[in-house]
C-alpha cells in the first residue's frame, strides 16, 4: 500500500492508495512541531477505522512546501513504515515532465504534483487552477510539460486580511451570496470575496488562452475548488484528489 502524504501551508493531507485507486484520505493542519509519534498516533487510529494499519504501508511520496515540517514527515516515515519516502524536489526525482520555468529548482512540489496528475489524465494543453492557501494556476503545454502560472492570495487569506485590517469588520464563513449587490456588511463581504474570485479565476484564466494561443483544459482542484468551481463555465473538470493522484504517478516512475 501506497502513503501519499501532501504537506501544504495550511493543511497536510495523508491518502492510502492500492495502485491507483484511493483507498481513503484524511487531513490535518500543517503543524511543523508535531513530531512522527503525534503523527503515527493520529494516523493509526484513522487508519483503523477503515480496516487498514501502518504495517501495510510499503512505499511513501511526500510533497512538502514547509521546510520546518520535513524532519518530522521523514521521521515517521522512517520509523513507523517499512518504506524510505520519495521527496518530490529532491535531486534525482523523475517526473516523466520536464520544468520549463527559468528556475525550475524553485517550482513548488505540489504544483509538479499537480501538472503531473492532470497530464495524465485531461487533454493537453491544460491550467491547473488550484485554491488553498493560494491561488495558483499551473501551465501545461500540448505535452504536459509545467511552463510557469501565477500565484494570488487564497480566498482564507483575503477574508483575513479585510478581518486584521479594517476595525469593523467581523470573520464571516465563506459563502456564494444571495446577491450580488450586499445590503448587510457580511453579505458586501461574502459578494466581494466570492465574486472577486470567480472572476480572478475567469479574467486570468481567459488571459492565459490568449498567451498561449489555444483553448487549455481548465482543471480545478484545491480544497476550496467546490466553491466556486460550478459558478464559472471556465472550469471543465473538477479533480480535488488532483495532488495526490500526481503524487501516486510520481511514485510509480521512481519505484
Amino acid at each position: 500500500m501506497l502513503l501519499v502524504i501532501n504537506s501544504n501551508n495550511t493543511n497536510t493531507v495523508f491518502g492510502a492508495f492500492e495502485g491507483r485507486d484511493k483507498r481513503a484520505s484524511w487531513r490535518i493542519s500543517t503543524d511543523p512541531k508535531r513530531t512522527a509519534d503525534e503523527y503515527a498516533v493520529w494516523l493509526t487510529h484513522l487508519m483503523a477505522l477503515q480496516g487498514m494499519n501502518l504495517s501495510q504501508i510499503d512505499g511513501v511520496i511526500i510533497s512538502n512546501v514547509v521546510p520546518q515540517a520535513m524532519f518530522n514527515l521523514r521521521d515517521l516515515c522512517r520509523r513507523y513504515t517499512k518504506a524510505d519516502p520519495v521527496i518530490v524536489g529532491e535531486k534525482g526525482v523523475k517526473y516523466g515532465i520536464e520544468i520549463k520555468i527559468d528556475r525550475p529548482e524553485e517550482a513548488g512540489a505540489d504544483r509538479i504534483a499537480n501538472a503531473v496528475g492532470a497530464r495524465t489524465r485531461y487533454r493537453m494543453p491544460g491550467v491547473v487552477i488550484d485554491l488553498g492557501t493560494a491561488t495558483t494556476f499551473d501551465v501545461l503545454d500540448a505535452d504536459g510539460n509545467y511552463t510557469g502560472g501565477t500565484i494570488s492570495p487564497g480566498i482564507n487569506l483575503a477574508f483575513e486580511a479585510l478581518y486584521m485590517g479594517a476595525a469593523k469588520l467581523p470573520r464571516i464563513e465563506i459563502r456564494r451570496p444571495a446577491k450580488v449587490v450586499g445590503t448587510t456588511t457580511v453579505g458586501a463581504m461574502q459578494s466581494g470575496i466570492f465574486w472577486g474570485y470567480v472572476g480572478l479565476i475567469e479574467g486570468i484564466g481567459r488571459r492565459i488562452a490568449d498567451e498561449m494561443g489555444t483553448s487549455p483544459t481548465f482543471i480545478g482542484t484545491g480544497g476550496l475548488i467546490s466553491i466556486v468551481a460550478e459558478h464559472t463555465p471556465l472550469i471543465q473538470h473538477v479533480d480535488p484528489d488532483l495532488t495526490l493522484k500526481g503524487l501516486v504517478d510520481i511514485h510509480a516512475l521512481n519505484r
